[in-house]
């Protein structure tokens, strides 16, 4: 997902997607604990995504201020 997506999207759709990353990443954890994951990378991109998410909610508060 690029950053222009995330400029463009509403804060409660920003929102809706940050809860739904962060399941999906504690869902990777857990499966990686049990078992190796096939793509071990996607962890990373997952928390990467978090990060792109929460940076753009932050900025907005910032500029409503």
């Amino acid at each position: 997902m690029k950053d222009t997506s995330l400029t463009e999207m509403p804060i409660n759709e920003l929102n809706d997607l940050l809860i739904s990353e962060k399941d999906r990443l504690d869902k990777l954890r857990m499966s990686h604990a049990v078992s190796p994951l096939e793509n071990p990378l996607s962890i990373k991109y997952s928390r990467k995504k978090i990060a792109r998410i929460m940076t753009q909610l932050s900025l907005r508060k910032k500029s409503e201020k």
